[in-house]
């Protein structure tokens, strides 16, 4: 997606759901953590897309996403706890897309992409 492409339903979802009444970037990046918290099912697997210097994950990885971490939320970075080589720890859920998940996992993660590429 370029950042021509508009999605006007998901544009409507994410002001009228997800950032509605957030007037800061801090509210904001508050309303993304309760949205993708409450709306991800845990667990599912997904697939490494993006490697990042924060992540040990590699391209094409697929991992099990096991949670939400209470990480202080920011309108950058969402981050994912994922079971991993023994270990559990979070990981930047911009790196990932989702493989065997649910409609809504699935919707969730898709909307947190469009807000990072707009």
């Amino acid at each position: 997606m370029t950042t021509r492409d508009r999605d006007e339903e998901r544009d409507e979802r994410i002001n009228m759901e997800i950032i509605v009444d957030a007037y800061t970037p801090e509210e904001q990046a508050m309303g993304w953590h309760i949205y993708l918290e409450e709306t991800m099912d845990f667990p599912f697997k997904a697939r490494c897309i993006d490697e990042q210097e924060v992540s040990p994950l590699e391209e094409s990885e697929t991992v099990r996403v096991v949670g939400k971490p209470s990480s202080e939320p920011s309108l950058r970075q969402q981050f994912v706890t994922i079971e991993w080589m023994d270990r559990e720890f979070g990981v930047p859920l911009s790196q990932l897309e989702p493989v065997e998940a649910s409609s809504d996992t699935e919707q969730a993660i898709e909307d947190w992409h469009y807000w990072l590429e707009r």
